[in-house]
C-alpha cells in the first residue's frame, strides 16, 4: 500500500541536459557561462505559467549526447529534443508544447541528426 497514495501518471517529462565539464574538455558542456540558470529559470517559469509539476515533470539528466547543440531539452512522449536553448525559447516551448501541445519546430534539433 503506497502511504502517499496514488499519483498521477506524467502527462510529459523534461529532461534538460545538467552537464558542465572542465574547461579545454573534448566535448562542449551544456551548462556553462550564461546558461547555468536554465534549469531554475524553467522551475520558475513552470510555476508562473501555472504547469502542475506532478504531470509535467523537469528532470536534470547527465549528457544527452547532443553536446555540440547543447544546451539541450528532450520532451517524452514524443522524442522532442530542443536544442540551444535560451530564456526565450524556453518560455516558448513550455506555453506551446507543454501547455498547448505542439511541438516548437524550429526549435527541434535536425531530423537527420537521430539515427
Amino acid at each position: 500500500m503506497n502511504p502517499m497514495g496514488p499519483m498521477p501518471k506524467p502527462k510529459n517529462i523534461l529532461f534538460m541536459c545538467q552537464v558542465e565539464r572542465p574547461p579545454h574538455f573534448p566535448k562542449p558542456s551544456c551548462v556553462r557561462e550564461g546558461t547555468r540558470d536554465l534549469f531554475m529559470f524553467t522551475q520558475q517559469k513552470m510555476e508562473e505559467l501555472g504547469i502542475d509539476p506532478f504531470t509535467n515533470w523537469l528532470i536534470p539528466t547527465g549528457c544527452l549526447n547532443r553536446c555540440g547543440f547543447g544546451p539541450v531539452m528532450l520532451v517524452e512522449p514524443g522524442e522532442y529534443m530542443y536544442v540551444n536553448l535560451t530564456k526565450e525559447k524556453i518560455e516558448r516551448i513550455l506555453k506551446e508544447h507543454i501547455q498547448g501541445g505542439k511541438p516548437v519546430e524550429e526549435y527541434l534539433i535536425p531530423e537527420d541528426f537521430w539515427a
